[in-house]
């Protein structure tokens, strides 16, 4: 493909690198960005170690402690799309510092839930704002970095996840080992899990207005309102179902039904407009569908299955908060060597063979958990935290830069939304299902037990629910003093008795979710990348051949994407590699 007839200052893109084009603060500004990044992470995290804390304090059903987590999930799933078209439109950094502020009120409203009721509701609210964080971060991420380093960038951007999955059980079971740094403000032993978020806020805003450049689509037409409500409702409708996931009701499967049919219509309905917010031909492009397919399995795997192993930690095995904080560490590190090392691996394999050996490894942790024995040894429990870290990190960065790649700068933000959109659904749908799973498995195993014994059909009842209610309901035998000696004992041993089956079930169904990731990956991820030039840089004559995005003056995405030898330096010139549909076209006898 020519060059020649190309504006002298758009060149390639190694060109532009040298040029007044690249941000010379972009280094500060992705460590900024981190720090926003990992205040949703931590929170999450954090939660986690906390769960058995609230449940006991709030006398929490497993029910509800789901839906505290949930509630959370069913409205960031809902409205990444949406906060990621409006950075596209009003700006990046405006909506980025919005979400977060929204975000610490709420935080601090958490702490002082009083009820379950109160913390699900306030969760909802913290999800409001946190859901703008992951699609904006992402979309300055691809805006203010060239292709030949974002795939670095988004290796250190995944690398603060792992660094605030070790951070946050570690400074959640440091502070609920102290409850009474902060029990006198809240109330509670746990609020401080959630006060945590509030300093990190203030630096990260702070950062943002000092250094971060505002970026939006200048050429954006008009809002798409009708669109953003359509995929609002959709997702909700959808996500609720999901996480109800009463799979025996015909509610559950009339919300699920009715969620995909407005989606549908929110897809037909973003094809015809003249001002779509998502740009449909995204999903045409391998380099984008594919990982997406993959890096979604690999999420509800990953959701599904973890979630258990907090309860595993504290509950089967006894140890602290602290000391099963520290169990995620291995995990931490794996993915923090992994992730930023990625792209230079990238370039030397190629990601066809980098990601589908992360995919294996990750596969390998999961076996070992489906074997978990209750009296596993320390360093079992750290080589498949490592495994699993290591595995996601060659498997989450590199399909991530691989989905920016393709994804046009003046669109990133809905782009990058789409991304984390498909995952946290994806990731909804394996706790709901996993979980329902180990819940009927649980109770099962523990039933013909409990019915041995004399415990009130009440209390039995209660006792089903969950390892957390059969503990708790142990505890409550003990302190009676009522029943004969050791029989809370009896109980606890019957609870771990019943849970380790449920938790290796959901295991070998996480691991079967690896399977199927492994192969997507494996046969259907282009050799290739397909990459859009950076924003940097102005599209040559051949990128406006194709059909435009009405109202955008824009060819859309699958026009756009160039195919780049990602293997050695070709991501350094992506504009002078030929376009993917004039290389289709040219080979078409049509």
């Amino acid at each position: 493909m020519s060059t020649e007839s190309q504006p002298q200052a758009t060149g390639s893109v190694a060109s532009q690198a040298t040029l007044e084009n690249v941000n010379p603060r972009r280094w500060k500004i992705l460590g900024v960005l981190v720090v926003s990044l990992v205040v949703v992470i931590l929170d999450n995290t954090v939660l986690n170690v906390a769960l058995k804390t609230i449940q006991q304090d709030l006398n929490a059903t497993q029910s509800e402690l789901i839906w505290a987590i949930n509630s959370y999930t069913l409205v960031f799933a809902a409205l990444l799309f949406t906060w990621g078209a409006l950075g596209d439109r009003f700006g990046r950094k405006r909506i980025l510092i919005i979400g977060l502020t929204m975000f610490a009120a709420a935080s601090a409203l958490c702490a002082f839930a009083s009820s379950p009721q109160q913390l699900i509701f306030f969760r909802g609210l913290m999800g409001i704002g946190a859901a703008s964080v992951l699609p904006v971060t992402l979309a300055i991420i691809t805006v203010i970095f060239p292709p030949q380093e974002r795939g670095k960038a988004i290796g250190a951007w995944a690398a603060a996840v792992g660094g605030a999955v070790a951070l946050g059980p570690i400074v959640g079971g440091i502070l609920l080992e102290h409850p009474q740094w902060f029990s006198w403000l809240t109330g509670n032993d746990w609020g401080s899990v959630f006060f945590i978020n509030v300093p990190i806020i203030i630096v990260g805003i702070i950062g943002i207005v000092a250094i971060v450049p505002e970026t939006k689509n200048e050429n954006y037409a008009k809002l798409d309102p009708i669109g953003l409500v359509l995929s609002i409702v959709g997702l909700l409708a959808l996500v609720y179902g999901i996480q109800e996931a009463g799979w025996g009701e015909l509610r559950t499967y009339l919300w699920i039904g009715l969620g995909v049919a407005i989606l549908a219509g929110f897809l037909v309905f973003e094809s015809r407009t003249t001002h779509p917010s998502l740009d449909l031909s995204l999903f045409k492009i391998r380099s984008f569908s594919v990982p997406l397919a993959g890096v979604s399995l690999a999420f509800a795997a990953l959701q599904g299955s973890l979630l258990f192993l907090s309860f595993y930690y504290q509950l089967v095995r006894g140890w602290s908060p602290l000391q099963s904080g520290a169990l995620t560490l291995p995990f931490a590190v794996g993915q923090v060597i992994a992730a930023p090392r990625s792209a230079k691996m990238v370039q030397k394999f190629g990601a066809r063979k980098v990601i589908p050996t992360g995919v294996f490894l990750a596969l390998i942790a999961m076996i070992l958990i489906a074997t978990l024995k209750v009296d596993a040894p320390i360093w079992y429990l750290i080589l498949l935290g490592f495994l699993f870290g290591f595995g996601l990190g060659n498997t989450i960065a590199p399909s991530t830069t691989r989905m920016t790649l393709a994804t046009p700068p003046s669109r990133s933000g809905s782009g990058s939304a789409v991304q984390n959109t498909v995952r946290q659904v994806a990731a909804a749908l394996g706790v709901a299902i996993i979980s329902s799973i180990v819940a009927t498995v649980y109770a099962s195993n523990l039933t013909p037990i409990l019915d041995k014994s004399p415990l009130p059909d009440q209390l039995k009842n209660v006792a089903t629910d969950s390892i957390g209610s059969t503990f708790g309901i142990a505890d409550k035998i003990d302190q009676s003093g009522q029943a004969p000696p050791g029989s809370g004992d009896l109980l606890r041993q019957a609870g771990i008795d019943s849970f380790l089956p449920a938790l290796h079930t959901a295991a070998w169904i996480a691991a079967a979710l690896l399977v199927v990731a492994f192969l997507i990956f494996v046969t259907m991820l282009p050799a290739k990348a397909e990459a859009v030039a950076w924003a940097g840089s102005h599209p040559g004559p051949d990128a406006n051949k194709g059909p435009i995005v009405a109202g955008e003056g824009e060819t859309d995405a699958a026009h756009q994407v160039h195919v780049v030898d990602e293997v050695g330096d070709g991501l350094s010139y992506v504009q002078d590699a030929p376009l993917e549909a004039a290389s289709e076209s040219a080979t078409d006898p049509a």
